[in-house]
């Protein structure tokens, strides 16, 4: 490893678990690192968990001949089979064990890919609760968040994807490298414990049958925000329409990770929604504030006293503008508090002020999307999803 540029190899399959992918991939490229992901399928698009649709950089066979520092898998199922059944990346991760080199995988991915192949084989291993059965005899099962032996990294699920992401950029690149990347990412240091939020002026947040909610992305939007958002309100059963404020159906988020909308913002524009909830990310935040129609979704939303939210840059560059933060207490990331007309509470983590929720970046988002959850469904429920995770230990 002379260069200081390291190839990073995430392939993903239909059924992969979006969170986990998204998440390392965004997380591995602020590092520096050059990341490839590539689509085990037939096709570059694949239908992650959740009904979330990426599209892959590569074919898992335009990969084969290539040399990486790292090759990471993402869980989900039967992602995590399909990985396993495919025979160019199983003798890729073969031959990055073989030659000493990192590899990793999380949630059901160890259990359900690296453990068949035999590369646990004497190591220390986690992963999901669900599948511990499934970890072959000759690894020995931990219940770590994250378990490092040797070269093989491995993680327990959705709500460790941060802290194992963050393990694999000091594998790569040493410490001072992932104080730099997760500093501005608003970690929380205490993981696996319950997660708080701050409530002013509450008020119950209501729906007939299913919650509706919207939420735009545009090229330049966050995608571990907008990820999580969308996987944990879809685990929730809310019906999670996502829009695209751009026009075309795929958007570049801004570490290039390529998401696919349900349907353009016109389309959405139409439906009527019990929430409206923006990730941020730069140029996104000021895509949303240029654009009239959603803007206008939003002061409606306001006017008609239903829920809206935002997190990271979007509540400073598109709430706030726009007059709908007028009389309400917010956060947001905190390089952009400053734009904030009342900081009085931006220093929280989430802020709930009556049918408003805002948050302050990628490393609350998970935090925010569980607010929005026990607003609609109660603390039970939250709790139940955040547990499932692993957000929360179980």
């Amino acid at each position: 490893m002379a260069s200081t540029l390291r190839k990073v190899l995430v392939p993903i399959a239909n059924g992969s678990e979006p969170m986990e992918a998204v998440i390392m991939v965004d997380v591995l490229r602020r590092a520096g690192a050059d990341v490839t992901v590539a689509s085990v399928e037939k096709d570059l698009q694949i239908d992650a968990s959740w009904g979330m649709k990426l599209v892959a950089d590569a074919l898992i066979s335009e990969c084969s001949d290539n040399t990486y520092d790292l090759i990471s898998l993402p869980g989900g199922m039967p992602g995590s089979s399909t990985l396993g059944d495919c025979e160019v990346l199983k003798t890729l991760v073969k031959k990055q064990a073989d030659d000493g080199r990192v590899y990793a995988a999380i949630c059901a991915a160890p259990a359900v890919t690296l453990g068949p192949w035999g590369l646990l084989k004497g190591l220390k291993a986690t992963c999901h609760p669900s599948v511990v059965d499934k970890l072959p005899s000759d690894a020995t099962m931990v219940e770590s968040r994250v378990q490092e032996d040797g070269q093989a990294v491995t993680s327990r699920g959705p709500g460790t994807t941060i802290e194992f992401s963050l393990a694999l950029v000091e594998k790569l690149y040493g410490k001072d490298k992932v104080e730099e990347v997760a500093g501005p990412m608003v970690m929380r240091s205490n993981h696996g414990d319950e997660y708080t939020v701050t409530e002013i002026n509450p008020v119950k947040w209501t729906f007939n049958g299913t919650p509706q909610i919207l939420v735009p992305i545009a090229n330049g939007t966050e995608e571990m925000e907008a990820t999580m958002i969308i996987d944990i309100l879809k685990r929730a059963k809310a019906n999670v329409i996502v829009a695209s404020v751009e026009d075309k159906y795929e958007i570049l988020a801004s570490r290039k990770v390529k998401i696919v909308a349900d349907m353009l913002l016109d389309e959405a524009a139409i439906l009527s929604y019990d929430l409206i909830v923006l990730p941020g990310g730069l140029p996104g935040a000021e895509t949303f504030s240029k654009s009239e129609k959603l803007v206008n979704m939003l002061k409606n939303q306001m006017e008609s006293d239903r829920p809206y939210g935002a997190i990271c840059a979007t509540p400073a560059l598109v709430l706030e503008p726009h007059g709908l933060l007028k009389g309400k207490k917010a956060t947001a990331y905190p390089a952009l508090c400053e734009k904030l007309s009342d900081k009085s509470e931006a220093e929280n983590r989430v802020v709930i002020d009556g049918k408003l929720i805002t948050s302050r970046g990628p490393g609350t988002s998970m935090e925010f999307s569980l607010a929005i959850v026990e607003k609609f469904f109660g603390r039970e429920k939250a709790l139940e999803l955040a547990k499932g995770m692993v957000f929360v230990q179980p």
